[in-house]
């Protein structure tokens, strides 16, 4: 019994496409990992450290930003880069 040559081409190509896939998936999977490196996950849950929090202040209020303020702060900041 002989081989049909388009059944062995068509098995060979999906050979190598397997084998491709392989070594493409096991590349990247190495260079997420190594890409990673060194980056942990947060201790604690952020939306859950507040400013008051952040400054010692153990009363719970929200404490908000005046918004002029801070915008001051932005402008004198950006104005001083240049």
């Amino acid at each position: 019994m002989r081989i049909n040559p388009a059944v062995a081409f068509t098995l060979i190509l999906l050979t190598l496409m397997f084998g491709a896939g392989i070594v493409s998936s096991s590349w990247g999977y190495a260079l997420g990992r190594q890409a990673l490196t060194g980056v942990r996950q947060p201790e604690t849950r952020p939306s859950n450290v507040t400013a008051a929090n952040r400054t010692g202040d153990k009363s719970g209020k929200l404490v908000l930003l005046d918004e002029a303020q801070v915008i001051e702060d932005v402008k004198a900041r950006i104005d001083s880069g240049n």
